[in-house]
Formats: structure tokens, C-alpha cells, sequence
């Protein structure tokens, strides 16, 4: 059904639509359609596309990339062969991913009459079980994650809500809303939502300057990295006097352990769209660009459909909505260089030159793309600015804390139960996010860190649990926000090695610019891998060297913060400075005694056998590459301590745990 047809009386063509369509279909601009035949039409469209009245099964099947991953597609097509085979009428709906990662592939069934029930771990071979019974009034209690709340259908008595489901419980969905509950490739089933009444709103109603004072107001700021406040940044562009504007989203999630960005444009592509526009109508842009990372064909793919869709429908092009305002939307795609997440390096990746940064002054705002007036916002920033419109600015504010408003979206990942994207209110305590959204840690281990805000951010450690998620009290621990990423670590993760881990990207991403961020790092990455050598793989000198790098790793790190060029190679040495601040007996034992308390370190290792234990097996010595390993058939082994290079084989080969790691 086309929303551009539901009226014959004002939708003439596909090419010539009604500029009110949107308003019409949500009773706002009722004046369009005077006569009852039209206002049924309405009616009926926004049912159909809100699923209410049903009068054949809906099923939904989460087909983003981390559904498709744990085998969604094959869910898919097995759900409409069974259909075909069986001669169901039913509509197949793939949505983007509602967050619960660790439960893919997630299938959601909604029956006429009835809510909608979401199952978990809908492998391809538990496709005609499920809907053998689900269809035929048999509910599988071990694979329901909840039931949806819904007007005028009729509720399953004995299922929880899946709002009451600990991982959505305590989460505030304001970005994520649509994510995992609508159909990205179907701009019909968004504006039958609420989409694009906000950018009616501000295109109809409202001017430049009031857009601006509205997100001000809001207190919205930049979900990216320090977190500038957005309106400021609009405004200071909108004052620019200039023959062309741009506004650039940043879509090139470079940290690891952050996939936030990919999956609000996989599951709510119009959402990121319509932030976009209405940016560009406040600072009085012309034109548009999405940079977003080659690695993300589905979020590219589904951005296409929609800014395609957005051009039909005429929210993009010549005089949108019967106004003054004109806008293209261009996507870039990047390389995947994690420096262009830098904006001035991103700037120059656009333009056609290699992605280094530039010194600043002159920001963006007064010189950026082309020479030209350009603000850039990240994905998450600019699908906040819809709702704010839509829901009011005050509703926007009464979220968060005194100076960090509304929410953020985190991508939590590592040692713990349930993986997957949350978004919290600001204010929200990282304990909360760790144990109760995210079921703390598997397996009875203990929680040792969390790492914040990708190879920018810092290592939270235990003491600090309860710290507040807000830009100024993560701060105040040496770790920031950043872009989101949320890595949970327990007691078998060495600090030392995690660090190392960081260090080691950031140096290799480092675009090489300037001497500091070059060097600097390679230096500090050097001084780590010493930490954690064994005495047998170095000389006298090389241990000297070893210890004066350590008693300087901490001056070379403020020295980077100080002098590199860019934001990326002042935060470059974070990793470090967070894990020696909270984590400094961890590196201490490393240094002075040669061990890894963790046993990640592998040179640091040793290796023994318990006599007692060994049953003389000879797996361990077979499968020693040094023939480190001694003994006779039936008889107790012994390892030969300076042929052995600590790889362990042994100690994984062992039958009876004879094999001892210190």
C-alpha cells in the first residue's frame, strides 16, 4: 500500500504527491481532506502499516548483521518456504536488531488479535517447530523473550512484557525506539509511525534560529567524543555568511568493541535521515553527507533505499515540502582508517585527499569542507534531534542529569552474560549497565574492568562501579564517553595486555602526521612488550633499557596528551594512563617479579609437572614443539625449563591437570 495513492484527491502521482501527505495521514492538516471517504482512507493506511486489525500472522525476523551473523538469513528463508509449503497467509518482515544481541536470531510472531510475542535463538532448524505450534495456539515457553504492549488486542495472560525483561527493563529507548520493531526498508511503515512530522514541523513552522534555540535549549550534546553542545554548533555555523553550507554525519565507527552506529542505520535508517535534514535546514546547508565506513554494506545498503524513498516521497530535492529549502544527501563511503573519525581528517577523506587532520583554528564551522561553513555530527547525535522536535524539548531535558541530557546508546560487549546495544538515561550507573541489564559476568567469575570509550576512552575499574554515565564524572577517572563502546572484562584479563591490545591499534592507526602521535606511541608500545618479556629473551642492556623505559612511560604519555596534533593523539595514550592508574600492582608485578597474575603474558609463564599427578602419557611431550618435555612411557615427565617457551601445549593437553601454570 502506498501512502503516496491513499488519496486520490491529493496524491495525483507518484511524481507530483500531496505536500501535506504526512501531516494529513496524523489528522494534523485535516483541511486537505474535507470529505469522510478521504479521512477513512487515512485511517486505513496508518493501520495497515501499524499492523493493527490484522487479519493474517505478521512475523518478523531481526536481519541485522548481528541476526544475519547467528544465522538469521537461513531463518528467514526457512520461514517462507514453511509458509509456502504449508499455504499460510502471512506477511515476512525483516527489522534490524532490537539490541539483545546474545538472543539472535530473534523472531517475533504477532497473530490478528493478539500482541506480538519475540522468541529467541530461532536457528533454521527450530523454525517448524515453533510455528507448528505458535500458530496452533501452543506457546514455547523456553524460547519467549517477552510480549509487546499494545492497545485494543488481546494480551497472552500467562507471558511476561518484554519491557520487563531485565535486559530492557531499565533501558530508556529514545534513538533505539524503532530499532528492532519496524521494517528500515519501508518509509511507509516509518511515517505511519510519526516519521517525518518533525521535519514537517520545522520546514512549516519554525526558522532556522528557532531550530537552533530548540536544540540548544534541550541541552543535546554531541554523542561522539567531548561532547560539545550541538545547537551551539549550529548556531555558530548558521551565523556564517557563505554561498554554501554543508552538514556531514559521521558514520565511521572506527573503535573496537563499537557497533552503535551500524545498528541504528541498519534498523531506523529515516531516523539518522531526518536528523540530518533538519540540521541542514538550520544551518542553511544545501548539501549533505553520510561518511560511513565501507566494512557496513547492509547499513549502506538499507541508507540507499532510504535517502531513494526519501527523494520519492519528496523530503529530499528542490523546495521540500513546498518550501525554500533545498538538499541533496551524498554518501561517502571510507576506507575504514580510524584517524577519519577525526573531523578535519574526515573533511580531507571527503575532499579526495588522504585522511590526516589539520590544526585547529579554523574549526569546521568557519572553514570545512571545500573552504566552506560545515558541521559535522555523529550518527546517535542527530537521530536524537527528530524526538526532540516531535516529543518537545522539555521532554528531551527532563532525561539525564544537570548537564548531560537525554540518553546514550552503549554497545556493551566482552565478559558478560548478555552482549548486545542498550541505551540508558544519563545518570545511569555503569553497575547497573554491567549486572543488571548486562547479567554481570558468566561462568561465577569476577569482575575485574570495563573499558569505556574505545582507545580514547579509559579502564573503569571495580571501585568506581557506581560512577554516573555523564560526560564530567567520566572524566573525573580519566575515562570519557566517546563513541559508546562498552567492553566488560573479568579477573582473567591481564591490564598490562589489554592496554598493549589498545596501544598497539592506536599506533598502527595512527596517520603519522605529527611526531608525537608517530612516535610517541610506537615508543610506549615498545616499552609495554618489554613489560611483559621474559629475562631469557633479553640482554643485559635490552633489560636496561626495559627499566628506563618504565620509569618514563608515564612522562612520555603526558608529553603525547600535550603536544600531538589532533583529538585522536591527545587521547592516544588513555589506555595507558587509566590501567597504570587503577591497575598499578597489576604492572608492578609484571616489572619486578616477571609474572602475569592473569596468565595472559605468555613469555612471563612457567611450567612445571606434578609427579604425583603425571601418569607418564607422553601427550605432552609429543606435543611439545621444542621437545622441551622428558620422561619415560609410564613414568612421571619433567620439563626442561630452558628449552621451554611457555607455549602451552602441555598444560592444554593434559588428561589429569598434572601440568602446573605459575
Amino acid at each position: 500500500m502506498d501512502l503516496i495513492r491513499c488519496c486520490e484527491k491529493c496524491y495525483h502521482s507518484l511524481e507530483n504527491p500531496c505536500s501535506y501527505y504526512v501531516l494529513c495521514l496524523h489528522g494534523i492538516k485535516s483541511s486537505c481532506h474535507e470529505n469522510e471517504s478521504c479521512r477513512s482512507k487515512i485511517k486505513e493506511v496508518i493501520k495497515y502499516y501499524k499492523k493493527e486489525g490484522l487479519e493474517k500472522p505478521a512475523i518478523y525476523v531481526g536481519m541485522g548483521t548481528c541476526g544475519l551473523g547467528a544465522g538469521a538469513g537461513a531463518t528467514y528463508e526457512k520461514i517462507k518456504n514453511y509458509v509456502n509449503q504449508k499455504g499460510i497467509e502471512a506477511d515476512i518482515i525483516p527489522v534490524g536488531c532490537i539490541g539483545l544481541c546474545a538472543e539472535e536470531p530473534i523472531v517475533d510472531i504477532k497473530l490478528p488479535g493478539r500482541t506480538r510475542v519475540s522468541f529467541k535463538r530461532i536457528t533454521e532448524d527450530k523454525v517448524s517447530d515453533l510455528l507448528d505450534r505458535f500458530l496452533n495456539g501452543e506457546i514455547p515457553y523456553d524460547l519467549v523473550i517477552g510480549q509487546f504492549e499494545e492497545d485494543n488486542v488481546l494480551p497472552f495472560e500467562e507471558l511476561s512484557f518484554i519491557n520487563e525483561h531485565p535486559f530492557f527493563k531499565d533501558q530508556t529507548r529514545w534513538v533505539l525506539e524503532n530499532c528492532g520493531i519496524i521494517n528500515p526498508d519501508s518509509i511507509e511503515e516509518y511515517i505511519s509511525g510519526g516519521g517525518y512530522l518533525a521535519l514537517n514541523k520545522v520546514l512549516l513552522q519554525m526558522t532556522k534560529e528557532e531550530v537552533c534555540d530548540a536544540i540548544e535549549k534541550s541541552g543535546l550534546r554531541g554523542r561522539g567524543g567531548g561532547g560539545f553542545p550541538t545547537g551551539k554548533k549550529w548556531k555558530m555555523a548558521l551565523s556564517e555568511v557563505s554561498d554554501q553550507k554543508y552538514i556531514i554525519c559521521n558514520a565511521d565507527e572506527g573503535d573496537p568493541g563499537a557497533f552503535m552506529d551500524r545498528a541504528v542505520i541498519e534498523g531506523d535508517p529515516h531516523k539518522l535521515l531526518e536528523g540530518l535534514l533538519i540540521g541542514a535546514y538550520a544551518i542553511g546547508a544545501s548539501k549533505a553527507y553520510i561518511y560511513i565506513r565501507a566494512e557496513y554494506p547492509l547499513a549502506i545498503e538499507r541508507l540507499e533505499k532510504a535517502i531513494k524513498e526519501a527523494k520519492r516521497y519528496g523530503f529530499i530535492g528542490t523546495n521540500v515540502l513546498d518550501s525554500s529549502f533545498s538538499i541533496d544527501v551524498i554518501i561517502k563511503k571510507g576506507a575504514g582508517a580510524f584517524v577519519c573519525g577525526e573531523e578535519t581528517a574526515l573533511i580531507h577523506s571527503i575532499e579526495g585527499k588522504r585522511g590526516m587532520p589539520r590544526p585547529r583554528p579554523p574549526y569546521p564551522v568557519k572553514s570545512g569542507l571545500f573552504g566552506k561553513p560545515t558541521v559535522i555530527n555523529n550518527v546517535e547525535t542527530l537521530a536524537n534531534v527528530p524526538e526532540i522536535i516531535k516529543k518537545g524539548v522539555e521532554k528531551f531535558k527532563s532525561l539525564g542529569t544537570e548537564r548531560s541530557k537525554g540518553t546514550k546508546v552503549f554497545a556493551l560487549s566482552g565478559k558478560i552474560k548478555r552482549t548486545g546495544l542498550v541505551e540508558v538515561e544519563m545518570g545511569t550507573t555503569i553497575r547497573d549497565i554491567v549486572f543488571n541489564i548486562g547479567g554481570g559476568i558468566p561462568g561465577g567469575k569476577k569482575f575485574k574492568a570495563v573499558q569505556i570509550g574505545g582507545p580514547s576512552g579509559g579502564c573503569i575499574p571495580e571501585q568506581h562501579l557506581d560512577v554516573q554515565i555523564d560526560y564530567e564524572s567520566l572524566l573525573s577517572i580519566g575515562a570519557m564517553m566517546g563513541s559508546g563502546g562498552l567492553v566488560v572484562m573479568d579477573e582473567d584479563n591481564c591490564m598490562v595486555d589489554v592496554a598493549k591490545f589498545f596501544m598497539d591499534f592506536i599506533q598502527r592507526e595512527s596517520c603519522g602526521k605529527c611526531i608525537p602521535c608517530r612516535e610517541g606511541t610506537k615508543r610506549m608500545l615498545d616499552i609495554l612488550n618489554s613489560i611483559s618479556r621474559s629475562r631469557k629473551n633479553e640482554s643485559k642492556i635490552e633489560a636496561l633499557e626495559r627499566f628506563k623505559g618504565i620509569m618514563y612511560l608515564t612522562r612520555l604519555a603526558e608529553v603525547i596528551k600535550d603536544t600531538s596534533l589532533c583529538g585522536l593523539g591527545k587521547s592516544a595514550p588513555n589506555p595507558v594512563l587509566s590501567t597504570l592508574r587503577w591497575f598499578r600492582d597489576e604492572y608492578e608485578v609484571h616489572v619486578y617479579e616477571r609474572k602475569c597474575p592473569a596468565g595472559v603474558c605468555t613469555e612471563l609463564m612457567s611450567y612445571t609437572i606434578d609427579t604425583e599427578l603425571c601418569r607418564g602419557c607422553t601427550l605432552c611431550a609429543k606435543h611439545c614443539p621444542v621437545n622441551a618435555i622428558v620422561g619415560k612411557p609410564g613414568t612421571p615427565h619433567y620439563i626442561i625449563e630452558d628449552k621451554c617457551i611457555a607455549c602451552g601445549s602441555c598444560y592444554d593437553i593434559c588428561k589429569f591437570k598434572a601440568v602446573v601454570r605459575r
